[in-house]
């Protein structure tokens, strides 16, 4: 680990941050490209219904 001095807990709390927004992001997009998915899935489940 390199020697921060002192701004130790700035640069450790930016990793962190990045770290947690990061997973945040991850998340969400995962969570949205599940429920597009699933729309997709339905929306082509009506079409084969009518057509």
């Amino acid at each position: 680990m390199p020697d921060l001095g002192k701004y130790a807990v700035e640069v450790l709390g930016a990793y962190g941050a990045t770290l947690v927004l990061l997973a945040a992001l991850v998340l969400v997009s995962l969570r949205r490209g599940r429920a597009a998915r699933a729309a997709l899935d339905a929306a082509e489940a009506e079409g084969h219904r009518h057509g």
